[in-house]
This record gives C-alpha cells, structure tokens and sequence, in this order.
C-alpha cells in the first residue's frame, strides 16, 4: 500500500469551504452555512438528505475554479487528492458530508450507507469522490468496491481517477480489478493514482490476457498496457 492519506478533516473542510464560499451568492453560502451548522448539531437525519439533494440548487454546478496553490494545499493535506475536476455542488455536498457527527462510528457509518444506497449519478460522483477525505476510511472498502463495480462509467471514474483511496485501501484483488476496467471501459488510465506502485505480478498477467484477447479479435491494444507489464518484469 503506497498512498499515504495524511487526513486533517478540520483542515479538508475550511479548504473545501474557502473554495465554495469565493464561487456562491452570499444567501446560498448562508443556506449552506446554516445546514452545516444543523448537521453538526444533530439535526434529524432528515435534514441532511433534504440538504443533500438541494445542494446543486443553491450553489449551482459550474467547476470549481482552483489555482496551483490550492491544488498544492489539497495535496499538502490528502497526498494525491487532485480536485481539478470537481464542481462547487460536488464540494458543498463533500462539506455537508464532513458535518455529519462521527463520533458514533456505527451510526455515522449505518448513515453513509444510507446516502449511497439512495443517491442519484450525480450524488454518487460526489460521494465517492469524497472518499479519500471521510471518516473511518478503511471501513468503506466493500463502498468504494460497489462504485468499481458500477456499470456507469462516470461513477467507476470517481472511484479510480485521481482518487487516492483505492491506492490506500485496495487490496491487490480489487485494484487490479479496478485497473482492468479503467482499460475495458477505456478510462484514461493515467490519472489513476499510485497505478506504477501498485503494480504486481498478477495484474501483469491479467492485462498480458487482456491485450492477448484484443489482439485475436483484431482490435488496438494500449500501449499502457505493456508499460505496466515491463514495470512488473523490471
């Protein structure tokens, strides 16, 4: 296991929040302060679905907009979080998240496992974008395996792109499983985070069989793909 996670989750949040409050109107961040504040307090569980699913909303959903600066912060705090990509929706629905009282961890997780369980694409991409970033990390494996395994290729991506959970928390069957279909689905495999450290033998062998496949049926074979083998074959 490569990836370190060096998690600060006081720090993931006034990141998170400095970045949504300089994109929003000043009603929508007094809206979403107010439901963090409700949340943290322990409001009903209700409160936090309803918030949940209004946060687009509010905040809206055009991307974040981050300088070098505040990629270098995010990765000073969650070593290989790259959040280029996200929304300002995507990181108020994180910020929400994060307001859920943890203390309780089989409460806290009975209620994380509820939000998954419900949640439309949208709310799934956040959610297992936010992986790397929540509480009791390594008790979300079998989570973080149900969005590999998810036949949307937009959910699979927040999984395995430019995430660094699955290089912490994966075991070898579930990550060459991962990187397997990063190329099946073709997935830019190369955002894939510590995908050269956690190459192995047996991944070796399933992407020899893979490419052996493609090439029978006369099709392309990424050049990625051999990459990874020599890696392993050193």
């Amino acid at each position: 296991m490569t990836a370190v996670i060096n998690l600060n989750l006081t720090s993931v949040s006034e990141l998170l929040y400095r970045w949504v409050a300089r994109q929003i109107k000043a009603e929508s961040l007094v809206w979403l302060d107010e439901k963090r504040k409700q949340i943290s307090n322990g409001a009903n569980v209700r409160v936090f679905f309803t918030a949940f699913s209004a946060v687009p909303r509010y905040t809206g959903k055009s991307d974040l907009e981050l300088t070098q600066d505040d990629l270098k912060a995010a990765s000073a705090i969650v070593t290989g979080w790259v959040p280029a990509k996200w929304s300002v929706d995507q990181a108020a629905r994180t910020l929400l998240l994060l307001s859920l009282p943890d203390d309780d961890a089989e409460k806290y997780l009975h209620t994380l496992e509820q939000v998954f369980t419900t949640a439309d694409v949208g709310e799934l991409i956040a959610l297992y974008q936010a992986l790397p970033l929540l509480p009791y990390p390594e008790k979300l494996r079998h989570r973080a395996a149900e969005g590999v395994r998810s036949n949307m290729t937009a959910v699979f991506n927040a999984v395995a792109l430019t995430n660094p959970y699955p290089a912490q928390y994966f075991d070898n069957l579930a990550w060459n499983q991962m990187v397997l279909k990063a190329f099946f689905v073709g997935s830019p495999v190369s955002l894939i985070h510590g995908l050269n450290q956690r190459a192995n033998p047996e991944l070796a062998r399933m992407l020899v069989d893979y490419a052996n496949e493609r090439q029978a049926a006369g099709r392309s074979v990424s050049p990625e793909i051999w990459q990874l083998v020599n890696l392993v074959k050193g």
